[in-house]
């Protein structure tokens, strides 16, 4: 058993960003599912204690729980709900970060969670249409951040082509809108309200990528919190910088180190041309290992 622990914190660890938050969603719904098959055993009410981690509609409910603003977009209703969560995170999490970088995902994954839980309660607060339903709603699932995600790619690169089994390839522009279309003509639907979210989850990633064409990283705040916390709530104080020594042949090898990094750069924007026009398939193994290494900086 410690060897399976082991295993698996090393996996964790090698992993890049998507993985590791691939993880985390599979270890949540295992741990729940668990604790509900205990609680099942003993005749208690398996499910009411996930309603304190799942987000309510009700707004009162809201303020006894705001914690569940967080810990909803990481719990998924079975195996199914989390497994197409999973995929489309893993699919189009590894095409993002060939646009963009780890601390972009992390901080997307949570901003889309947070718009599409806000959403969720005001359209449920606001709309006459669900007041038969808002004391008794609870939202949970990672979909609004797996479209904030999807729709940030598409917006870097619209023309980017994706292969879907029976339909060839298609353009990531599409791919985004179709999904957002889908979300709009179910709004009332029985899953109304996971369809809303799924609509602010996509304006979260469309405003991240068009803010970062401007020059501005909306998710920074966030990786700034998250940052602090794991930090222990502790601030980091800057250590005085060492007194650098002049070396002989300095000028040399900051001329060696910045022509490396200009080979490095421009081989990166060779693969991910190649990537671009022939799709990911078509990489070598040397070139998937080069692209994965510069997703991680």
């Amino acid at each position: 058993m410690g060897n399976f622990i082991t295993d698996l914190k090393n996996r964790f660890n090698r992993g890049n960003i998507c993985l590791q938050f691939i993880y985390i969603n599979i270890g949540i719904f295992v741990v729940t599912t668990l604790v509900s098959v205990f609680l099942a055993l003993f005749n208690w009410n398996a499910t009411s204690w996930l309603n304190y981690l799942e987000l309510p509609a009700w707004m009162p409910q809201f303020w006894a729980q705001p914690w569940s603003l967080l810990t909803y977009m990481f719990l998924h209703a079975g195996v199914l709900h989390l497994l197409f969560n999973v995929l489309w995170l893993y699919w189009f999490g590894q095409l993002f970060l060939s646009f963009y970088s780890a601390r972009h995902f992390r901080g997307l994954y949570f901003l889309g969670g947070l718009c599409g839980g806000l959403f969720y309660m005001l359209a449920y607060n606001v709309f006459p249409y669900f007041e038969g339903y808002i004391y008794g709603s609870y939202l949970l699932g990672a979909s609004a951040s797996v479209l904030a995600i999807v729709v940030a790619t598409a917006v870097r690169q619209p023309e980017f082509r994706v292969n879907f089994v029976l339909i060839g390839a298609v353009r990531l522009k599409y791919v985004a809108l179709f999904m957002v279309l889908t979300d709009l003509l179910f709004v009332t639907s029985g899953n109304g309200g996971g369809h809303i979210a799924h609509l602010g989850g996509a304006l979260a990633g469309w405003w991240f990528a068009w803010s970062l064409q401007k020059g501005h990283d909306v998710t920074r705040w966030i990786n700034q919190v998250i940052e602090w916390c794991l930090g222990g709530f502790k601030f980091k104080i800057s250590p005085k910088k060492p007194k650098m020594k002049a070396e002989k042949g300095g000028k040399a090898a900051d001329y060696d180190y910045n022509a490396r990094k200009k080979q490095q750069s421009e081989e990166i924007d060779r693969i991910l041309d190649k990537l671009k026009k022939s799709g990911y398939s078509s990489l070598s193994t040397e070139e998937k290992k080069r692209l994965f290494d510069a997703s991680k900086r």
